[in-house]
């Protein structure tokens, strides 16, 4: 029978509540213990083990008669002198899960027994030595009422975390949400991670980016014994864990935190549709990409990379698409399986009406025009080599893809000019450039329903063919020349002069951008 109990006193021991119980070190601070001028003779990680009871006798077979945990307080008045029997009471006491031994000195013994201290040494068992005489049930009373009330303030921070998750829950709280609620309950980066082991949602709390996420994949891989990590699945089905990283002892536990944590995301993850945190990865990273939400290029490097975007020794490419094509082909797994076939990872987004792409490729590769196929009308940017370079280039791209036509796909490296008026798109003074050259013909136009600014851009598009630029304009060459006539008249250019068209040029891709 006493070894069942131990047993089960072991496993008591180790329940998550157990962060709510003071340690032997805590024990040490209680003011009725010092008064004894305690003398810690082993410590070290023995004085962290958790106390979850006082309990005093002077018999050498207490051990019988403890559940686990207890911090044992004697005069070892009842004690044997021997040096084998001092050994197997302090394996009985270490074998019956006790925290630690309180020795006061000068009833039996006037100085702690060499042979017992060694063996508390040997195992692990915390050992302090009492100079003074103190009153036990005053000590046993202090302690008693820090493990209560420590045990009171668990379940209301228990209660007060049933009812932020559930509140959660209850309002359909994004993944987002629920992360950075648990990452400021635990006081600790918490991150959302898929099976493989890539971020979907992270929240650094009180790190930056980089350092919390640096190295992501590979450390999360190896579990960390410093982490705590729970299972966010339901009806069967395991979709990724929510990890906490090393952070400070929570009332409740922090695997009680967690595992609330982790009900709110699979309650979440059921309703709603079975893409949402893949869609959620890109939203974000994009998201915090334009609006600079990062303190260090570090740190959004760090995200990237965590959340299986490569970024070091990689092409990245940004592409945007137009007002968006809601395709089966835009789909986030469609377009991860399409990129992958080349080697490459992404990241998709619909910003608004844009549908934006993030691309790693190996080495310095080029977008091959079989991915691209098929995507409809896009602009892409060069390949950037940095991740401030891919946040200029995302800028770059989402300005021209107001321009471009139907199915065209416009590679910014094959169009400088183009490139030009959408890197200076915000600068007043191309504006005015634009408004200056272009303001008599936007009020024919809007006072006739002219096409004067369309004929205009068929010929710059066609510098040295009338014929093509007429033909791009869909009107005779008769019409198409009397529209040339009047332009010039209206704007007094020279058509024929090729500054004069390359400021045309840049003017209308301000117009458009």
């Amino acid at each position: 029978m006493p070894a069942d109990r131990r047993n089960l006193a072991h496993r008591r021991t180790e329940r998550t509540d157990a962060v709510a119980l003071p340690s032997v070190r805590d024990v040490l601070k209680v003011e009725a213990l010092r008064r004894g001028e305690p003398e810690v003779l082993v410590g070290g990680t023995a004085l962290d083990a958790a106390v979850r009871w006082v309990h005093v006798s002077d018999s050498d077979r207490v051990a019988a008669l403890l559940d686990g945990g207890e911090l044992l307080l004697t005069t070892a008045a009842g004690w044997p002198g021997t040096t084998g029997a001092l050994v197997s009471l302090a394996a009985s006491l270490t074998e019956a899960g006790v925290a630690g031994v309180v020795l006061e000195l000068g009833t039996r013994f006037t100085v702690v027994p060499p042979a017992f201290a060694a063996a508390c040494r040997e195992r692990g068992l915390a050992l302090i030595a009492l100079e003074r005489e103190v009153k036990f049930v005053t000590v046993t009373e202090a302690v008693h009422r820090r493990i209560i009330t420590g045990q009171l303030d668990a379940l209301q921070e228990r209660q007060r975390l049933h009812e932020l998750f559930t509140g959660l829950s209850l309002r359909g709280a994004a993944a987002e949400v629920v992360v950075q609620e648990t990452a400021r309950a635990l006081r600790a980066p918490v991150v959302l991670e898929d099976l493989a082991h890539e971020v979907i949602v992270a929240d650094a709390f009180d790190l930056p980016d980089g350092e919390a996420l640096g190295g992501w994949v590979d450390r999360s891989a190896r579990r960390p014994a410093e982490w705590t990590r729970v299972p966010v699945a339901a009806r069967g089905t395991h979709w990724g864990e929510l990890v906490a990283l090393q952070g400070p002892a929570h009332p409740a536990g922090r695997a009680t935190v967690l595992e609330q944590a982790a009900t709110a995301l699979a309650l979440s993850r059921l309703a709603e549709p079975s893409d949402r945190w893949e869609r959620l990865r890109g939203d974000l990273l994009l998201g915090a990409l334009l609006g600079e939400r990062f303190v260090a290029e570090s740190d959004i490097e760090a995200r990237l990379q965590a959340s299986g975007f490569p970024v070091h020794g990689r092409a990245l490419h940004a592409i945007a698409a137009g007002p968006a094509v809601h395709d089966v082909a835009w789909h986030p797994q469609a377009l991860a399986e399409r990129f992958a076939e080349h080697g490459a990872r992404c990241l998709s987004a619909a910003v608004g009406p844009e549908l934006l792409v993030l691309v790693s490729l190996p080495g310095g590769r080029r977008l091959p025009d079989e991915i691209l196929s098929g995507l409809g009308a896009l602009a892409v940017s060069d390949a950037a080599g940095s991740v401030e370079e891919l946040r200029s280039a995302l800028t770059v791209v989402r300005r021209l893809a107001r321009t471009t036509g139907s199915g065209e796909v416009l590679r910014v490296a094959e169009h400088p000019l183009a490139r030009l008026a959408a890197e200076l798109g915000g600068d007043h003074r191309l504006r005015r450039h634009s408004t200056r050259l272009l303001a008599p013909l936007i009020r024919h136009d809007a006072a006739n329903g002219g096409d004067l600014l369309r004929v205009l851009r068929a010929v710059v598009a066609h510098p040295g063919s009338r014929t093509a630029a007429a033909a791009a304009s869909h009107l005779s060459r008769s019409v198409f020349y009397q529209r040339l006539a009047l332009i010039s008249e209206l704007t007094g250019a020279d058509l024929d002069d090729g500054e004069t068209l390359a400021a045309l040029h840049l003017a209308l891709l301000a117009h458009r951008s």
